[in-house]
């Protein structure tokens, strides 16, 4: 059945109802709180909070990737450039950046991303080792909420970001 315009409605998704998981097994100091993900565009929606002297893996995407500083500082190790808060960086398809949260910092690097398609995280040769998308982020979502006995909500752009999720429904 096709999803019609006028059966899409404007949603609401209230951050406190929703986890900080830790990015492990990549960056366990890293957290991301999953805001939506969708398995039609393979856009993902997330917060990152990553502490002052954090490293996180060296990475390419597939597809552009839009990253606004809401706290603290960062940068990649690849560029002089570091982003402050209010800063928006737009990561080009096909980059490859290691993500740096400056140790000299006092704030938590807080970041709103807006990530498309495939993020493949790579070794020191550039050899990809792993790969995160909308779907590993719901995978990733799920299994946090049920390890922590947490209710998970529908975090695709289709659900109602209140019920639970379809995969725990039978």
């Amino acid at each position: 059945m096709a999803t019609l315009l006028r059966d899409t409605d404007t949603r609401c998704i209230a951050d406190d109802s929703l986890p900080w998981i830790p990015l492990e097994p990549y960056a366990g100091r890293v957290c991301i709180k999953l805001l939506s993900a969708d398995p039609v565009s393979g856009e993902v929606i997330l917060v990152l909070r990553a502490p002052p002297g954090t490293e996180l893996p060296r990475h390419r995407t597939s597809s552009s990737t839009t990253i606004y500083t809401v706290q603290g500082r960062w940068k990649y190790r690849e560029h002089d450039w570091v982003a402050g808060p209010g800063s928006l960086v737009i990561e080009a398809a096909s980059a490859c950046n290691t993500p740096q949260v400056p140790a000299d910092g006092t704030d938590d690097a807080i970041l709103f991303m807006l990530v498309r398609g495939e993020v493949q995280l790579l070794d020191a040769d550039g050899r990809v080792v792993a790969s995160e998308s909308w779907r590993t982020g719901i995978d990733r979502y799920i299994a946090y909420c049920r390890d922590n006995e947490i209710e998970p909500r529908d975090i695709t752009p289709q659900g109602s970001g209140t019920r639970p999720h379809a995969a725990l429904r039978a």
